[in-house]
């Protein structure tokens, strides 16, 4: 194993970063090496995949960040079963690149194809078809990590159950990966039946997620969060669906990669790559709203055919566009309600960002079932997430607006994305994960992890100092 390095490493969205020391080993058997580094040294280790979270879940101040991302080996593949066997450092690119040639698809997909399979099941990350396929957890069959305390461990949902439903969603606080088996989705095409249509307001568009969802395979809405009034909440639904056997009567090629690529260029003449640069002069509250209201305005009832890749991973389809928002970056805030509660919750919500002059300038929504692990941000409601601009002159009033934004949620009885938000304190956390849940996951943090090694940023902010 190499010495530490250290640098000074971001997330996602630009908006925190931290001193630390690097480590990126290339084989499983190091990750012993660098707990004895820790115990060594008296550090603390945030594990980090791609490092695609929005907050501080994949940093940690003066400790040592454990890279992942270069445990990337498919380990085992069945093409006749759909079961594969992969390292956690595993892209989702790299493991749709994989089995779509194939006939496979990953049951559940982040939209941004960039992400880890080990972050992936550190958050328990959902796509645009969790009414259906859950949670990324719930589509595992075994993994394999290794613990602080030097055990190794195989857990399946009935072998070691609760370390199990425990480390799929504990933020990586309990150990860490070293092989994930997945069941992959049959499919007979590398495209979607896609139907996209209009919604006037926030309770049209809840209306339409809750009765879609039964009826296709994905759904997902976009919110403009500048319309006031009666359209207060308007956007666009987008649903999907696969394509029967024999409906494709190439299936051959557009199962190649080729075929799904994002394409490299904007109308065939602008290069993606300095895209950002373009986008970085309309966002603000005026050129935001002049594009949602263009986007709702053009928008029509249509129905396509889309490759998955261009459906699934519209983060992916502007490189870095996260840089349009400027030196400072953005946090998102997404939050979980029950659909009893939702509409008059997030209604005050979009009220609130637009009196104070802090309009979201992209909103998502999605549908959702509840589930059994440890850490579950799950429910039968609906998620919104809500992208805000940090400037220099709004942060502390963007600060104090989202925390605003939890005290609706609570009383409302909703949940939090620990991938997401980045102002979740320790007492909103124990308010809506409960006391029962947070001494179970300490037991589980006691018997695994007895030093506190695994200790990030994300975990001390949600949990307090231990």
């Amino acid at each position: 194993m190499k010495t530490l390095k250290f640098s000074y490493l971001g997330n996602f969205s630009h908006s925190l970063d931290a001193a630390v020391y690097h480590a990126q080993p290339r084989f499983t058997e190091e990750i012993a090496e660098i707990f004895e580094l820790a115990r060594k040294y008296d550090l603390r280790i945030a594990p980090r995949g791609a490092g695609r979270s929005y907050n501080d879940a994949a940093l940690k101040g003066g400790g040592i960040v454990l890279d992942l991302s270069l445990l990337r080996c498919v380990q085992a593949w069945d093409a006749e079963t759909g079961i594969l066997r992969a390292e956690p450092g595993l892209t989702l690119e790299s493991l749709w690149q994989y089995i779509l040639p194939d006939g496979w698809w990953p049951p559940v997909v982040s939209g941004t194809m960039k992400t880890t399979l080990g972050g992936c099941l550190g958050m328990n990350i959902h796509g645009k078809n969790n009414f259906k396929k859950g949670t990324i957890g719930e589509n595992i069959l075994e993994f394999d990590a290794i613990l602080p305390n030097g055990k190794e461990v195989t857990c399946t949902p009935k072998k070691n159950k609760d370390l199990f439903y425990g480390m799929i969603s504990g933020m990586g606080m309990l150990g860490i990966f070293t092989s994930v088996t997945m069941q992959m989705k049959r499919v007979y095409s590398g495209l979607l039946e896609v139907k996209e249509w209009n919604v006037p307001n926030l309770e049209a568009q809840l209306d339409a997620l809750l009765e879609g969802a039964p009826r296709n395979d994905y759904i997902v809405g976009w919110l403009d969060g500048t319309a006031r009034g009666r359209r207060l909440g308007r956007g666009q639904i987008h649903a999907a669906n696969y394509l029967a056997k024999d409906e494709d009567p190439d299936p051959a090629e557009t199962t190649r990669v080729a075929f799904q690529t994002l394409p490299d260029t904007f109308f065939g003449v602008i290069p993606k790559s300095k895209l950002h640069y373009l986008m970085s002069l309309g966002l603000n509250n005026l050129g935001v709203w002049g594009v949602n209201t263009a986007k709702y305005l053009l928008g029509r009832n249509k129905s396509y055919q889309q490759a998955h890749a261009a459906f699934h991973f519209l983060l992916d389809y502007v490189p870095d566009w996260e840089k349009s928002y400027g030196k400072y970056g953005l946090i998102q805030y997404q939050s979980f309600l029950p659909k009893e509660t939702a509409l008059d919750a997030w209604t005050e919500i979009l009220k609130l960002s637009q009196k104070r002059g802090l309009p979201t300038y992209l909103g998502v929504t999605k549908r959702h079932r509840p589930d059994n692990f440890l850490i579950s941000h799950a429910l039968d409601g609906f998620s919104l997430a809500l992208d805000f601009k940090i400037t220099n002159s709004n942060r502390a009033k963007l600060a104090k607006m989202v925390q605003d934004f939890d005290e609706i949620v609570l009383d409302a009885g909703g949940r939090f994305y620990f991938a997401k938000n980045s102002e979740t304190s320790a007492e909103t956390t124990r308010q809506f994960l409960g006391e029962e849940t947070i001494k179970k996951f300490g037991k589980l943090k006691k018997r695994c992890d007895p030093e506190n090694l695994l200790y990030s940023d994300l975990y001390e902010r949600i949990f307090g100092a231990q």
